[in-house]
């Protein structure tokens, strides 16, 4: 492993991957390594997430996530077309089942005009003819909401960084990282790396690499585990598109959904769980450090005083089968609980902060040296081109990249 670089990239999910391109088109003299821990890239959130190319319609208007979701949208439909990357343009329908979600909606539709999103407002017939299995008092229509597999987006991505002459580690857990006279070092299993500056895309373990690297981070990613059911094949004419709820205001997670997948499935989720471990992918998978660390974290039992009907609701949807299938009920009544079968799971990193509000918007900290992208959550996928150019912006006016 050559061991000398100008950036150091940490984390190769597709965050990390987008920022590399970046930076490689602002500075392609520029030597450049992306360090990944896992065997592949994008093994993580990117590999486990719902595909979905969002619209922007559900983010508050001048946030980062407003500007640049609908940013990324465009730039991720052009990446897809320039590589031949299958997306289907299915749309999304968002329902309001019950008359007190009703003011909810409305919110949603004026951010979704607010963002320059095309949104419409439909009622029961109209919504008919867009979901025939789907219920609602009214509904709003996304029809730019697009699904795509992200792991082929990744490995385009690849493909071009290689190309350029961007050196890509797998295998290379960052460890320790340690500051000299001009330059940072970054220990892995196989080598120290030696980088000028770092970028920080290491997703579930963001905030402990800030921390390493020396950055004074007074939040923490506490990780909720997002599950999966299957519709089975026989029922999965029952979904057209993507079906969505109107999501909890207080809650910075949409709800469980049903999503209709470019490979011909439709899935079911995710709920959001408390996981035992930053990559607890299952109930029991427990890493006794990590929940040790959120357990004496202040800002989790914050949250949880805030948030406890939320998440003992959320424990009980994930014990109880039933009680998954009720909740996409509320969407489309017909569907019954022999219609699904056990899926997978993602874990998403949700930055929390010591008051025990859950971070919004996306959050990332330029330092002399060091970029780090601290809370990145849905739209990430959507939004990272967008947010590379966005970190590399900032890096060269951080580090001076010309």
């Amino acid at each position: 492993m050559e061991n000398s670089y100008d950036i150091a990239v940490i984390g190769g999910g597709i965050l990390g991957l987008a920022t590399a391109r970046a930076l490689n088109e602002r500075a392609p003299r520029a030597r450049l390594v992306i360090l990944e821990k896992e065997a592949k890239l994008a093994t993580h959130q990117t590999g486990n997430n719902s595909g979905v190319i969002h619209s922007g319609i559900y983010y508050k208007p001048g946030s980062y996530k407003a500007k640049l979701c609908v940013e990324g949208k465009g730039l991720m439909l052009e990446f897809c077309q320039k590589h031949g990357i299958r997306v289907d343009h299915v749309g999304k329908v968002i329902v309001a089942t019950e008359p007190a979600e009703l003011p909810r909606l409305q919110t949603l539709y004026k951010r979704g005009i607010a963002n320059g999103v095309p949104v419409e407002m439909i009622e029961p017939a109209q919504l008919r003819e867009i979901e025939p299995h789907a219920k609602a008092l009214r509904a709003i229509r996304s029809p730019s909401t697009a699904i795509v597999d992200y792991k082929e987006v990744c490995s385009a991505m690849t493909r071009e960084l290689t190309a350029r002459g961007v050196t890509i580690e797998t295998n290379a857990r960052v460890t320790s990282i340690t500051r000299t006279a001009d330059a940072i070092d970054l220990e892995t299993p196989r080598a120290v790396v030696r980088a000028r500056r770092i970028v920080n895309c290491a997703g579930l373990y963001s905030d402990v690499v800030a921390r390493m690297a020396g950055a004074r981070v007074n939040l923490k990613i506490i990780p909720f585990r997002g599950e999966y059911y299957m519709i089975r094949p026989e029922r999965q004419d029952i979904v057209r598109g993507l079906i969505y709820p109107v999501p909890d205001p207080e809650f910075p997670f949409l709800g469980v959904h049903l999503t209709r997948t470019v490979h011909g499935e439709v899935e079911a989720g995710p709920n959001a769980v408390l996981a035992f471990a930053r990559e607890g992918y299952t109930f029991g998978r427990v890493s006794p450090g990590e929940l040790a660390g959120t357990l004496t974290y202040s800002g989790f039992w914050n949250m949880a005083r805030k948030y406890w009907r939320m998440g003992s609701y959320e424990m009980y949807r994930s014990l109880s089968k039933g009680a998954f299938v009720q909740a996409l009920q509320r969407l489309v009544p017909a569907l019954r609980s022999e219609d699904v079968t056990r899926g997978g799971a993602g874990v998403r990193a949700q930055a929390v902060n010591p008051d025990g509000t859950m971070v919004d918007d996306f959050r990332i900290i330029a330092e002399a040296d060091a970029v780090h992208v601290l809370n990145a959550p849905s739209p990430g996928a959507t939004a990272s081109i967008a947010i590379g150019r966005h970190i590399s912006a900032m890096a060269a006016e951080a580090f001076g990249l010309k």
